[in-house]
């Protein structure tokens, strides 16, 4: 069994420089439970990093002091070192709007984070509602914890203060996402094989409850204009809903395990899934097509044996800014960059036990979170766009495929405007 395909050579494939790494302390007689850095998440505008980096807590970093730190220091730090710890009862301990540092103790482990900021002119969907306990402002930026017990905590990122606390699941809170729209709504995918819906600018009132999983919900994905969710989960579950109507649009059906990770490109035309099956698919969501496959074991393993355990499981998948690229992360210690007209690695970097990834805003840096609570951070494949791809884009933020295909253009311009080609 190989990683790579035969006809690549793995030497030949470059590997990623290391920015820095953030190591969690060790307490003395530690379990080995409970520390896991299950989430990791950039800011949307890039001011700040945070993970959850084990026993209850959730570290909040300003992004830009940590990347200089590490290009001044080296690429070691310790993940505790100078910081504010805010219980969660403090509350406005910091100056709002500087970016500091702090640790929020969340009084449960901590599986999933998202970061969610507000414009104050998308209104509640709630349109009765006169009054409102929180008044978000343009400048507001908020964090969602969800956590073991099925809560979901929200806090402003500012001050550490504990804004709402989400009661309705039953079970682990495994995955969380803001609508980018700056609407402040909120999905959650759990345990009990539900996703719910949230309006925090009502207040956290629940607005809906997206049934269809037969199992456990892994992840979700909101698309970039927010009209689409992606949800995947076990038993090979991949959906996507309508989240204009809360109708289910589509199951897409290709994986053959659980499927644990979801991402969408910035042009909202592509959707990459990652599954315990060895595999990432690039499908086109308007019209469930497999485009791409990203195969982490060759041969690839038959469906039989790809729905058992193996040392390729993929863990973690996510778009990067450029929409040229993704990274994955697999349980054979590698974190693997691709490029979405290639089906082999541009870039590896070695990691053991990694469990989640995500690119920061710019791009520039790959963040992994790994079983003992730690983050490691590479530099990502660098490459101007072509003038084409980024025309590409912004057709693609607004025509769905089924209106591309409508364009009185040559066969091969539809091809490349659909990532056929």
């Amino acid at each position: 069994m190989a990683s790579f395909p035969p006809r690549v050579n793995e030497k030949e494939i470059v590997r990623s420089r290391t920015i820095g790494e953030l190591l969690a302390l060790a307490a003395p007689f530690d379990k080995k439970c409970g520390r896991e850095n299950w989430t990791v998440a950039f800011a949307p505008d890039g001011s700040y990093f945070a993970w959850s980096q084990g026993h209850c807590t959730v570290k909040l970093v300003p992004w830009s002091q940590c990347h200089k730190n590490f290009l001044l220091h080296g690429t070691k730090n310790i993940a505790n070192s100078s910081s504010l710890r805010l219980s969660r009862q403090n509350s406005d301990g910091a100056q709002k709007n500087k970016p500091r540092e702090h640790i929020i103790d969340c009084g449960d482990i901590v599986w999933s984070l998202a970061f969610g900021s507000s414009v104050p002119e998308k209104q509640s969907r709630c349109v009765n509602i006169e009054w409102h306990r929180f008044k978000f402002g343009q400048d507001q930026l908020l964090l969602a914890t969800g956590l073991n017990n099925g809560r979901i905590k929200i806090w402003d990122v500012y001050t550490g203060k504990l804004l709402l606390n989400l009661v309705d699941h039953t079970e682990v809170v495994r995955d969380l996402t803001f609508a980018p729209d700056g609407s402040l709504i909120l999905v959650s995918a759990s345990r009990d094989k539900t996703l719910r819906v949230w309006d925090l600018k009502d207040d956290g009132n629940m607005m809906k409850v997206l049934r269809g999983h037969q199992n456990w919900v892994y992840s979700c994905a909101f698309s970039p204009d927010s009209s689409m969710l992606c949800s995947v989960g076990a038993s090979k579950a991949v959906f996507l809903w309508n989240m204009d109507k809360y109708t289910m649009i589509r199951k897409l059906e290709g994986h053959h395990h659980d499927v644990v990770a979801c991402d969408f490109s910035p042009d909202g035309a592509l959707l990459a899934t990652a599954s315990y099956d060895t595999r990432v698919y690039i499908w086109d969501p308007h019209t469930g097509d497999i485009l791409m496959e990203f195969g982490h074991l060759f041969p690839p393993p038959t469906p039989i044996f790809a729905g058992g355990a193996n040392d390729r499981w993929v863990r973690s998948v996510s778009f990067s800014h450029d929409g040229l690229h993704i990274a994955s992360l697999a349980d054979d210690k590698m974190v693997r960059f691709w490029r979405i007209d290639e089906d082999y690695p541009v870039q590896v970097a070695p990691l053991s036990n990694g469990l989640c990834c995500a690119f920061s805003t710019d791009g520039s840096v790959l963040a992994a979170g790994t079983h003992d609570g730690s983050v490691y951070f590479w530099a990502t494949p660098r490459q101007i766009p072509s003038l084409q791809h980024l025309c590409r884009m912004s057709i693609r933020r607004v025509m769905p495929t089924q209106e591309v295909q409508k364009l009185p253009i040559p066969s091969k311009v539809l091809e490349f405007l659909s990532y056929r080609i």
